[in-house]
């Protein structure tokens, strides 16, 4: 597998396999989990050697589970293990005893867990001897509830690795918050690999965005949020021109999103023009076209659905598909709400992901890499709606992020 990674990728991969601990900074789209995935296929298929043990460390459990379908595609003969409190056809388990128990059951196999920074204590509170860790979303360890765990891992000198596209520095040594960023070495490592984005698009790893101004003069109240935010996605839908747009819409709430959805005429008239309705939310779980779904079959729709060039879909969320979550096909992402930093580099990620017929001509040489004027898509679309100041700051924001 080492054999078709890309230059970034194999200068990350060259320095995991003589180093311990350290972080991968690589930008959203620039194949991360392929780095990891490839370090375990490594761990796991040389000989002579001991089963291994190795856990996946990711923020949400959708992205968990994706991890652990992304893995499992390009690894055989392990055993897989889950531990939060998610679905999933694998074991699972939120208890520790129960995971040294399955641990202690399965001493001949390799073994793959993932898990939830939420979870993590868990996982270290089981004492199943770990091999190695990666830490996905990385940026996401400085947070205070979680340093604790990762300082732990640390402390017991257990192999980790950090993937980001957006660290979190310490800006202060003063700081009460320093010891947390990801400047700290003794707990994150040294930096592996810095690779800037430009390089990417060069070779055909990611495309560029393209911020796209939706200007309109409606007022837009605390009252009445939900009905202008429909009325202005609808004006941005029917601007778009593409055959079957793939379109991520971020809510500016999770109580405005669902008043869009329940007070509103938006839902029908997506499905009068041909849309399919997509939403997930951490409180009202994930809904496809009106049913309720299980979120292991909501991400499986999902991925089926973003690789079919047939199919034309709108996917609202308030934050929950911000963070790591590959939706292939995604052609736009309509931002009706102010987000962080990280979450809007994070959001800008999820739409610049490369066609794969278009990776699939590049690698038979029918069209050169980066000439993505040659391209099926040729950018990521960004729509901000430009509502007085509001979307001004939007707009800056983002801007200043591309």
């Amino acid at each position: 597998m080492s054999d078709f990674l890309r230059p970034h990728q194999r200068r990350a991969y060259d320095r995991m396999t003589t180093e311990k601990s350290g972080q991968i900074i690589v930008p959203t789209g620039g194949g991360k989990t392929f780095i990891m995935i490839a370090d375990c296929k490594r761990l796991v298929t040389t000989t002579p050697r001991s089963p291994q043990t190795i856990v996946v460390v990711a923020p949400r459990i959708l992205l968990a589970n994706q991890l652990s379908n992304e893995f499992e595609s390009e690894i055989d003969n392990v055993k897989i293990a889950h531990v939060h409190s998610g679905e999933t056809h694998h074991f699972s388990t939120t208890k520790s005893n129960e995971l040294t128990h399955w641990s202690c059951t399965n001493p001949q196999y390799d073994k793959l867990i993932f898990t939830t920074y939420h979870s993590l204590h868990r996982v270290l509170d089981s004492m199943v001897n770990i091999n190695r860790i990666y830490f996905d979303e990385a940026h996401n360890a400085t947070g205070k509830s979680f340093f604790q765990q990762i300082k732990r891992v640390a402390a017991c000198g257990i192999e980790r690795f950090f993937f980001t596209a957006t660290p979190r520095i310490a800006r202060s040594k003063n700081n009460v918050s320093a010891e947390r960023g990801m400047n700290n070495a003794q707990v994150y490592g040294n930096v592996l690999e810095q690779t800037d984005a430009k390089e990417l698009i060069d070779s055909g790893t990611i495309l560029y965005p393209k911020v796209i101004p939706f200007e309109t003069d409606r007022e837009r109240t605390r009252q009445n949020a939900h009905e202008v935010d429909s009325d202005n996605l609808k004006d941005i839908l029917t601007s778009i021109t593409d055959n079957n747009p793939k379109v991520l819409v971020s809510a500016p709430t999770t109580r405005i999103l669902w008043n869009m959805l329940g007070q509103t005429d938006i839902q029908s008239w997506l499905f009068e023009h041909d849309y399919n309705i997509m939403h997930i939310t951490s409180k009202h779980g994930a809904i496809i076209n009106g049913k309720k779904v299980g979120r292991e079959e909501f991400f499986n729709t999902l991925t089926d659905w973003g690789k079919d060039d047939n199919k034309k879909f709108v996917i609202f969320h308030y934050s929950i598909l911000s963070e790591g979550i590959n939706v292939p096909g995604l052609t736009h992402s309509v931002m009706l709400r102010n987000l962080p930093t990280i979450e809007m580099a994070q959001t800008i990620g999820r739409v610049i992901r490369i066609h794969q017929q278009d990776v699939d001509d590049m690698k038979s040489g029918k069209i050169p890499a980066g000439q993505y004027n040659l391209y099926r898509k040729q950018h990521g679309q960004i729509v901000v709606h430009m509502t007085g100041k509001y979307g001004k700051r939007i707009a800056d924001r983002l801007q200043s992020i591309v």
